[in-house]
């Protein structure tokens, strides 16, 4: 199992923006990043890249860092598709007929689904975060791309093999999948209680150890990036394949973070499979 940091690397964009992008994913028919604080117009605790139209910021200054997102990739917005992420297992498969779902308007994004898969080309996927992880999927051999949300309650749900089910059924094969692991909130930093601790363990048996510990307070650390990884490699994707990048979010960090202040922005991960002829997305020279 991967998990340097190095394996991926920020980089700014033509817009200004300031993303995360992962070496394992770009330059094999795919274009994939996570956004951060950076580059937007929002202010306040949104300030400045905040991507989610549900948390409280003004509709206009959001619409305007999707644009800006949407510039980085040289791609229209209406090519975007949102779900209302729900912490459950519920994915979505993502045709022609869904591009611009929850672009412009949180009320008509997928409902209650926490992951996206599809093998269209030029169909961009975003997952939003602020603590919870994203998680990009790319088989380069069936075509076949998902975007994942994992908080505690839908990795315990089991959203992640779940994703991996969809893909299959559009023909991939889990040995081809490379999956990438985003920033989340650091396992130190994201307490639970019993009833998490008991879901936990349903769902990793003698492998929970790994994934849950006490932290001696009474309480347990819940390790979003160690859970994904065991269910990615049980679901049949190679360890070797599955490339996790520990960045914590927080009050320090370039990535939102709920727990760490309350309501706030969101960063995403974003991901598209490029058509034939189509330019990958705008790097600053």
């Amino acid at each position: 199992m991967s998990t340097s940091t190095a394996e991926a690397h920020f980089q700014r964009t033509a817009p200004g923006l300031r993303v995360l992008r992962w070496p394992a994913l770009n330059g094999h028919g795919v274009d994939a990043f996570v956004t951060t604080r950076d580059g937007g117009v929002s202010t306040g605790r949104y300030a400045s890249l905040n991507l989610g139209l549900h948390v409280g910021d003004d509709d206009a200054a959001v619409l305007a860092n999707r644009a800006k997102v949407a510039d980085a990739l040289g791609a229209e917005l209406d090519n975007f598709v949102f779900c209302e992420q729900a912490h459950r297992r519920n994915v979505a498969v993502v045709t022609d007929e869904h591009r611009g779902r929850g672009a412009r308007s949180a009320a008509d994004a997928i409902p209650a689904t926490d992951a996206l898969v599809t093998a269209v080309p030029g169909v961009i996927l975003v997952v939003m975060v602020a603590d919870c992880v994203p998680l990009v999927l790319h088989d380069p051999v069936a075509g076949v791309l998902a975007c994942v949300h994992a908080g505690w309650g839908g990795t315990v749900r089991g959203v992640t093999p779940a994703a991996v089910t969809a893909m299959r059924q559009l023909g991939s094969e889990p040995r081809d999948i490379v999956a990438c692991v985003g920033p989340a909130i650091h396992p130190d930093r994201y307490q639970v209680g019993a009833d998490v601790v008991d879901a936990a363990r349903a769902a990793f048996g003698d492998q929970l150890d790994t994934v849950v510990r006490p932290d001696g307070t009474g309480r347990w650390t819940f390790d979003l990036w160690r859970a994904n990884t065991l269910q990615l490699v049980a679901a049949g994707v190679p360890a070797g394949q599955v490339h996790v990048t520990a960045l914590g979010t927080g009050p320090d960090s370039p990535f939102f973070s709920h727990r760490a202040g309350g309501p706030c922005g969101r960063f995403a991960a974003v991901a598209r499979l490029r058509e034939k002829d189509q330019p990958r997305e705008k790097d600053q020279p």
